[in-house]
């Protein structure tokens, strides 16, 4: 099984690795950000990512959500310690596998490795609930309407981690009066006005977070 971590941490890395050396796991690569694991992955095509879910420059719902549509043969298991519901759901529709907390044992992240890797769903046994709770919920009050583009998400994110037009313009490669646009665009669907309306929504929604 080869296996890429993607965490903003490298402390977490290093844990990770070490952990998963010892269950004969082979660890083939390691990314700090959304971009570089989706980068890493298609350049080493693994069989599984264990992806965080709150890094900076591209969280990884959105990276998840990429990587499901470019190589869906990808397995990806989203690791996080935060149990909110609004994570959890975002992760397994953006096409996660598995979503586990970083309070888990070792013996359940190889466990997760194996279901997921025969194309089934692990979940971690405290956040179970929450699914079961958002299905629910969902058939008497359907999804609000996510009307934000892949780039606008990232710009959102990016807004949200407080950067400027000029620094968002350099971390995405794209033109400032562009930037300038798609901030605009994101004020105008989501109906805010201020930075840190932005921000709360941006938490709100699992793009970023003030606590992993």
């Amino acid at each position: 099984m080869r296996v890429i971590i993607a965490d903003d941490h490298k402390m977490i890395r290093e844990g990770l690795r070490a952990l998963l050396a010892a269950a004969d796991v082979d660890v083939v690569g390691e990314a700090s950000d959304g971009h570089e694991a989706i980068a890493v992955a298609k350049r080493l095509n693994p069989d599984v990512v264990i992806m965080d879910v709150t890094m900076p420059k591209l969280n990884g719902i959105d990276a998840t959500q990429r990587l499901s549509a470019e190589m869906p043969k990808v397995k990806v298991i989203a690791l996080s310690m935060n149990t909110d519901r609004r994570y959890v759901i975002a992760m397994l529709r953006a096409g996660a596998a598995g979503y586990l907390l970083k309070s888990g044992t070792s013996e359940e992240l190889r466990n997760a490795l194996d279901i997921v890797t025969r194309g089934q769903t692990y979940l971690s046994p405290s956040i179970a609930n929450s699914v079961v709770d958002e299905a629910l919920h969902t058939k008497s009050h359907p999804p609000s309407d996510r009307s934000l583009s892949p780039r606008e998400r990232q710009v959102l994110q990016l807004v949200a981690e407080g950067k400027s037009s000029k620094e968002i313009a350099a971390v995405l490669n794209i033109a400032l009066p562009t930037v300038e646009s798609h901030r605009r665009q994101l004020m105008n669907k989501l109906k805010l006005r201020t930075i840190a309306e932005l921000t709360k929504y941006a938490i709100r929604e699992g793009l970023t977070s003030t606590d992993k």
